[in-house]
């Protein structure tokens, strides 16, 4: 398989990607209606649908709304104004914490505390937002089992966690700077280069990650450091008022394209001058559909997840991508 694919770039064996007679939606086929052919990640969230000269993007959605986007070619310039930064696994080691919570619910659910994930299961349950991770567990684990409950048991999981963890107890080590992440924000400052925070994560699980992260590096409040910070919102709950952030979350563009739009200020048609940095598949997906010039991070599930055709490059360390920044510079 060596397939061209308009504004996005080849895909071959290599790539992690497969090949699809028709979309999941069954709306597009190969060979109809002006397609050439249909392409999508390895853990089937976004497919490409080309056409002659241009590409739709299809990112699908375990809770049934899917949604297509225009595929934008990346064009990246000599002159770098602003970093977008994934938080979980790329700027605080978390995922594995927020995976466990994932499955104490799953054991919840199903009434056994033994209960473990699989390995296969990783790349579904980190990246999107809570209410996708606990359905692809539903689906799998428990099928017919009500999401409202399975979220019911997740925020009591986080709730009595969270308590634990800052009162000094709970699970330890649970928010881990990344490494080198210090010296890598303090570097871009010094070059005037704008930060943007981007989360899937919703603000009462994301908010005291990076305030423990920061704590730990003594850098003061990151609402302070940072130019902008995109969270997921505010849960849905009975007796509250929740935003949206459950069916929009990576690997859909719209966290990224509103830290940078509307955070940083930075329109699209300058889109050339920002780079994002992720270590989730959901979330290069995410930064690629937005348009953005998208270096993966290792340790996260880009590789396993088959999406690294969504990077422009990828890195081992910060620092690594620090050195890509000043080049480019």
């Amino acid at each position: 398989m060596k397939i061209n694919i308009p504004d996005f770039g080849i895909i071959d064996k290599a790539s992690g990607f497969k090949r699809l007679l028709s979309t999941t939606d069954g709306r597009f086929t190969a060979g109809e209606g002006g397609v050439k052919n249909i392409v999508c990640t390895g853990d089937d969230k976004v497919e490409l649908v080309a056409f002659e000269n241009q590409t739709l993007a299809y990112v699908n959605s375990a809770l049934g709304f899917g949604a297509y986007y225009p595929v934008y070619p990346v064009k990246r310039n000599n002159k770098i104004k602003a970093v977008l930064m994934d938080l979980d696994g790329t700027s605080v080691r978390s995922e594995e914490f927020w995976i466990w919570i994932i499955e104490r619910t799953t054991a919840s659910m199903i009434g056994d505390e033994n209960f473990k994930l699989e390995k296969s299961d990783m790349p579904f349950v980190s990246g999107h937002s809570v209410s996708e991770h606990l359905q692809y567990c539903i689906d799998k684990y428990c099928p017919g089992a009500s999401l409202s409950k399975a979220r019911d048991f997740y925020f009591a999981h986080v709730s009595n966690e969270m308590k634990e963890i800052m009162e000094g107890r709970g699970k330890q080590n649970a928010f881990v700077p990344q490494e080198g992440l210090k010296e890598f924000l303090l570097a871009l400052k010094s070059m005037g280069i704008k930060i943007g925070l981007v989360t899937s994560g919703l603000y009462e699980k994301a908010m005291p990650e990076i305030i423990s992260a920061f704590r730990t590096l003594e850098m003061g409040e990151p609402t302070d450091f940072y130019d902008a910070i995109i969270s997921a919102g505010y849960p849905l709950r009975k007796g509250e008022v929740g935003t949206l952030g459950e069916l929009s979350p990576k690997p859909h563009p719209w966290l990224y394209a509103e830290t940078c739009t509307v955070g940083l200020g930075i329109g699209f048609e300058d889109r050339g001058s920002v780079i994002a940095i992720e270590d989730s598949g959901a979330g290069v997906c995410s930064a690629r559909l937005a348009g953005y010039t998208t270096v993966g991070l290792a340790g996260g599930n880009i590789e396993e997840s088959g999406t690294m055709p969504m990077c422009s490059r990828f890195c081992n360390t910060l620092s690594e991508i620090l050195d890509y920044i000043k080049e480019e510079i």
